[in-house]
């Protein structure tokens, strides 16, 4: 994915230490290395921009057996106990002054033994009775557990509704009073600013500062945002702001980016982000497994090499393309592979196009690309049409998270991809972009000295969390036990006929008193499911790409008895819809999924938005023969849909599928990220 940088850059002087600056600090970091190992993990990000020679193919195949084992597991027994030993520290009477000088003298305690179970009581037990005084939350010994797995650099596998935010929040509050720089890496703007938000008085009592990165800050306020304790930033901004500072000359610098004329004369300005020391990342799997599909890429506008008539020539001919006769479709993996006829069948090119789209080769990718842009890409499902921010401007594609349902302005799809669609809609094509500076996800968290994180949905995703970022996954327990129900799955024969289904059965919930939350996968679905509401004259909000500015609104309403909202997976993580006492007296919020997604996951996280901290709650399955999901599967395999268990064979099949299929492209990714990188190396870096 890439973003556009409209910024001068700076030179400076690279450090040649790789690291550089972003780990440097007067801080004593001893006790964050040795928490869990981040000797090795420190390595491991030397390694990785190195070359793989400091491990050899065995070294790596035995350390990635240890994501086959299965994830631990915190027994209620030593919740118990450690639950016990912060009871024990009896600092409910304690002064404010007193709660401070506790969490001091624990952590000069960890700063020698960094297992030290009862310092570690002692600083959680200090944190938890500031968060009761200052934003009437006490903790839970779950909690208290879940903030101790996090300060060993592990991910917490704790169910929705078990208060995460507050989990962090403690973490980092330890981490950061020991004078490391925090960052909670959230899965979108929205919820970085309102976490921080809520969650600022309680740092503010040890004397530490919270802040927070949106998409429209500009540098100076991102800078001062990075320097406080804490700083809660989505995981695409804080990598954009990494690369940002690389090409300013904090870090090793390529070639190429020192040569530029637009840079600002004089001395560099300070990095935005000061050190890399801990990140807790917030729905971990989200961020690390589902975000990291695609490298972030800053780029800069150039004059296109694919000029406006050419790429109206590339759809035009793809248009009147076969399927079939001219090419094939691979719907799982989304490519396009297309046959010497194809280009007999297009009209000749026009008059003035450069003489490189000649040759056949760069035809047949052109009209590959025009292809997939035409088949693979669709309105309101990867994309939404939305006016520019000028008048002038017209309508202009922007790209939606198919994981979160969102915008993500400023992005586009590379190698003329962002350009064939703007021509296929008919609104006005973009400039080109040069490549910067690029990185993944998975070299980018690998670099911290210490990697936490915190999801309701790791379990999936162990394995690779752990091959990928050497993050093993920690189980806890709820604190209270489910009274969610599950309801009976309903599979119609096409996907007409379950959105009316979908509409009664959200209809009949809601006049029963329940409120009512229908999760669709795309914009598309959630205006059609909006269709078939009205012609039913019931009132209900929508909440997809297109409302996310009114997020806030409609998800604080969304608990209310009688109330139907239809959401995107923007309402799947990191909301919190609370019921009111009429919506749990009729049984809780009724969730309804209306197609399954390629990862359980994901289902998972939308079933986990009823029934938090032992409410009632309903979920439903009400799916379609007909959905993508099914679509990728041989005939015969689709017909055991009809029946209960083999509805569920072919979930489970359709699903391992596409999940293997996202894992191996993710690994691709980092392997051709990796490969650039060495390739710069080998070129050299500025002086």
């Amino acid at each position: 994915m890439e973003v556009a940088l409209n910024e001068p850059l700076r030179p400076v002087k690279p450090d040649d230490e790789l690291l550089g600056h972003f780990a440097a600090s007067k801080t004593d970091l001893r006790w964050l290395r040795g928490l869990a190992g981040r000797e090795f993990r420190r390595a491991d990000s030397l390694r990785d921009e190195r070359g793989p020679d400091a491990e050899t193919k065995l070294d790596r195949s035995l350390r990635n057996m240890i994501g086959w084992l299965p994830p631990g597991n915190e027994s209620s027994a030593r919740i118990a106990a450690f639950n016990a030993d912060i009871e024990s520290m009896r600092l409910h009477g304690a002064e404010d002054a007193e709660l401070v000088r506790q969490l001091n003298t624990a952590l000069g305690i960890l700063r020698v033994s960094f297992h030290d179970a009862r310092a570690q009581a002692m600083a959680l037990s200090s944190v938890g009775v500031a968060a009761e005084r200052t934003l009437g939350l006490k903790p839970h010994p779950v909690q208290f557990s879940g903030a101790r797995t996090l300060m060993a650099g592990r991910l917490a596998e704790m169910r929705t509704g078990e208060g995460k935010t507050l989990v962090a929040a403690m973490a980092a509050t330890v981490v950061a009073a020991s004078g490391a720089y925090v960052h909670i890496v959230s899965t979108n703007d929205y919820l970085a600013q309102r976490d921080c938000e809520e969650m600022s008085p309680l740092f503010e009592f040890f004397g530490l500062l919270g802040g927070f990165i949106t998409g429209r800050m500009e540098t100076e306020e991102r800078r001062a945002n990075y320097q406080q304790s804490i700083c809660y930033v989505s995981g695409k901004e804080l990598v954009f702001d990494y690369l940002k500072d690389r090409l300013s000359g904090h870090g090793r610098l390529p070639a190429k980016v020192a040569g530029l004329r637009s840079f600002v004369h004089g001395e560099a300005a300070k990095p935005m982000i000061p050190a890399l020391h801990f990140a807790i990342v917030d729905e971990a799997d989200s961020v690390l497994i589902d975000e990291a599909r695609t490298p972030m890429i800053l780029s800069r506008e150039v004059e296109g090499i694919h000029e406006p008539v050419l790429l109206q020539w590339a759809i035009d001919s793809a248009r009147g393309l076969k399927e079939g006769l001219h090419f094939r479709l691979n719907q799982a993996s989304r490519e396009v592979d297309i046959k010497q006829s194809a280009l007999q069948a297009c009209s000749p090119m026009p008059e003035g196009v450069r003489a490189i789209w000649r040759a056949e080769t760069w035809r047949l990718q052109l009209l590959r690309q025009a292809l997939a842009a035409l088949h693979f890409y669709r309105r309101d499902q990867q994309y939404i049409l939305l006016p520019g921010e000028k008048e002038s401007d017209g309508l202009k594609v922007q790209i939606v998270d198919e994981s979160t349902g969102r915008v993500m302005p400023d992005r586009s799809w590379e190698q003329g991809l962002h350009q064939l669609i703007e021509a296929k809609e008919g609104v006005t094509i973009t400039k080109g972009r040069d490549t910067l500076a690029r990185m993944t996800f998975q070299r980018y968290f690998r670099r911290y000295y210490l990697l936490a994180g915190l999801t309701g949905t790791a379990t999936e995703a162990s394995k690779e969390l752990w091959q990928t970022y050497r993050l093993r996954v920690h189980r806890l327990p709820s604190n209270r036990p489910s009274q969610k129900k599950e309801l009976l799955t309903l599979c119609f024969s096409d996907a007409s006929t379950k959105w009316g289904a979908v509409a009664d059965d959200a209809v009949r919930a809601a006049t029963q008193g329940q409120a009512v939350l229908v999760g669709t996968r795309s914009v598309e679905a959630s205006e059609t499911l909006a269709r078939a509401l009205t012609a039913r004259a019931v009132e209900f909000l929508v909440l997809n790409a297109r409302q996310d500015a009114a997020e806030a609104a409609i998800v604080a309403g969304a608990g209310k008895s009688g109330r139907i909202t239809v959401a995107t997976n923007m309402a799947g993580r990191g909301t919190d819809i609370k019921p009111d006492a009429a919506t749990l007296n009729a049984g809780g919020l009724h969730v309804i999924l209306t197609e399954h997604h390629d990862s359980p996951r994901i289902d998972r996280q939308l079933f986990g938005r009823c029934g938090r901290q032992g409410q009632p709650g309903t979920v439903r399955v009400m799916v379609a023969k007909d959905d993508p999901l099914f679509m990728s599967l041989p005939a015969p395999l689709r017909a055991l849909s009809t029946a209960g268990w083999g509805l569920r064979l072919l979930v489970r099949v359709a699903q391992s599928n596409a999940e293997s299929r996202a894992w191996q492209l993710r690994k691709q990714t980092l392997l051709q990220d990796r490969e650039l990188h060495r390739i710069i190396g080998i070129a050299g870096f500025s002086a």
